[in-house]
């Protein structure tokens, strides 16, 4: 993406939208294996996508705060560039020509990376993140920059210093985070996927309140290389998206072996997109009752159980499963040690004079770790981390009679953003955000959400299915046939 700075447009003027695009929100409103179809066949052009986009952005932008940056012109250069390659049958992949958003906290060469943050607001890298790169190659646009939680640290994503995201469906509500701007961008029909990154749940807790689908993957399957992640043992990148196969589509193009990347799995390629449709009548499916059951709003409820119904059918068994038990103290020690050590590292780097004048008070209240206590953080670090890995070592032994987990994905509904900024994050009945969520960063084992159902007010009601390491062939295929089941096509929300 070199060089697309001098394209870059920050603010949307309405100007350029093509005259033929009668209809720019019906084309925007589609999922992304459709349009991908409809380029292919020569029924539509990149540069309709985008417009229809860019449209979207313009009339509803602001009643989200989706965005950070627009790249207005960049994109519409990307799509004539896409589409002279089209005009000659040279498409790059099923995502040719297909608007995608990034979480700011992922670097693009050129423009601006801001991590939701005053201390990074002017910050402008040199060079694409690997999971770009692979998305350009793919022949995907990047349209623009998405707002999430600063610092990656915050699961409503209220505290971005360009303001909250807002939830599409409820205005009034939070997106979920921290890549909740990705949600929103998603589900407000801004874009036609989104990647995010998920350290205890910011891919599916945003995912769940604004009703799309997105995959946290096992770790270290999809690149880090280039993503400002301030815990590097827990955080993941992972697709967000209308439906499971476009979700697919997503990971096909980002997933792979990275040698730059010290925290990448050398894992084969697989074709997630055709192992989607395998058939899940053999699958086992475990029912993990206990916590994650426990406290469930009774509408969420309502609808996991319904949703339980659904799978039964579809899957070769089921029954109530115990999974590990997590340390959770372990994990806040773990993942407030290598908060600390990202920010430190960027004090040593070119930003010390800003986090001297910026917000000191963030990095001591994310980090857990109280000012001069920095050492025994340290000391707590090492043994917490090898817990970890032995802990994430064994995990995997629990599926020996069950192959994945289904569960709610999260525990209460999507809060008003009033609420959380006077009263805090925590539940009616004092549950976390991130309580059914963060578990599955732990053991390292991927996780989709998907929507099962609505409450009676229309807000969206997410399902969770995971398995052991390296199994997202698997939790794509039951996702995708319960997707078929339920409403016999992709889930969409008007």
């Amino acid at each position: 993406m070199g060089g697309a700075a001098s394209l870059m447009n920050s603010t949307l003027n309405g100007k350029g939208l093509l005259p033929e695009l009668s209809n720019p929100r019906g084309i925007a409103s589609l999922t992304m294996t459709k349009v991908s179809s409809m380029l292919h066949a020569g029924e539509i052009s990149s540069t309709q996508l985008v417009q229809a986009s860019l449209q979207e952005l313009a009339d509803h932008g602001n009643e989200t705060n989706a965005f950070i940056t627009v790249m207005r012109e960049h994109a519409l250069a990307q799509a004539r560039v896409l589409d002279d390659e089209a005009a000659s049958n040279r498409f790059r992949s099923p995502l040719h020509g297909i608007p995608i958003a990034l979480k700011d906290n992922i670097d693009t060469a050129g423009v601006r990376t801001t991590m939701a943050s005053a201390l990074f607001a002017d910050r402008v890298p040199t060079d694409d993140a690997e999971v770009v790169r692979r998305l350009l190659a793919a022949g995907a646009i990047i349209i623009g920059k998405v707002n999430m939680g600063e610092l990656a640290m915050d699961a409503t994503s209220t505290t971005s210093y360009f303001g909250p995201v807002r939830n599409p469906l409820a205005l009034d509500r939070v997106a979920g985070g921290s890549s909740g701007g990705s949600a929103a961008a998603v589900a407000a029909n801004c874009c036609y996927g989104a990647l995010g990154t998920d350290s205890g749940g910011s891919v599916r807790i945003p995912a769940a309140y604004c009703g799309i689908v997105a995959l946290k993957p096992t770790y270290g399957l999809v690149s880090m290389r280039g993503i400002m992640s301030s815990s590097r043992s827990l955080d993941t990148c992972g697709p967000m998206a209308r439906s499971v196969e476009d979700v697919a589509l997503l990971l096909d193009a980002v997933s792979g072996y990275d040698v730059l990347d010290i925290v990448s799995a050398d894992h084969p390629k697989e074709n997630y997109r055709a192992s989607m449709r395998r058939p899940v009548s053999e699958l086992r499916v475990g029912i993990p009752r206990k916590p994650y059951f426990d406290d469930l709003d009774p509408e969420i409820e309502k609808s996991i159980e319904a949703a339980l119904d659904v799978l039964g059918t579809l899957a070769h068994s089921m029954k109530d499963v115990a999974l590990p038990s997590v340390d959770e103290e372990a994990r806040v020690k773990v993942e407030g040690a290598e908060f600390l050590a990202f920010h430190h590292r960027l004090q040593q780097s070119g930003y010390a004079e800003l986090y001297r004048k910026l917000k000191p008070e963030l990095l001591i209240e994310n980090s857990s770790t109280p000012p001069g206590k920095e050492g025994e953080a340290l000391d707590a670090y090492v043994l917490s981390r090898w817990d970890q890995e032995q802990r994430r070592r064994a995990a995997d032994q629990v599926f020996s009679d069950f192959d994945v987990v289904a569960l709610p994905t999260m525990k209460f509904m999507p809060p008003r953003i009033e609420d959380v900024l006077r009263h805090g994050r925590k539940g009616p009945k004092g549950q976390t955000l991130y309580e059914n969520t963060a578990p599955f960063n732990s053991y390292g084992w991927p996780a989709i959400s998907l929507p099962c159902g609505f409450s009676s007010s229309g807000l969206p009601i997410g399902l969770m299915i995971a398995g052991p390491k390296f199994s997202e062939a698997k939790l794509l295929a039951l996702a995708y046939a319960y997707e078929q089941a339920r409403i016999g096509g992709s889930p969409r929300l008007s």
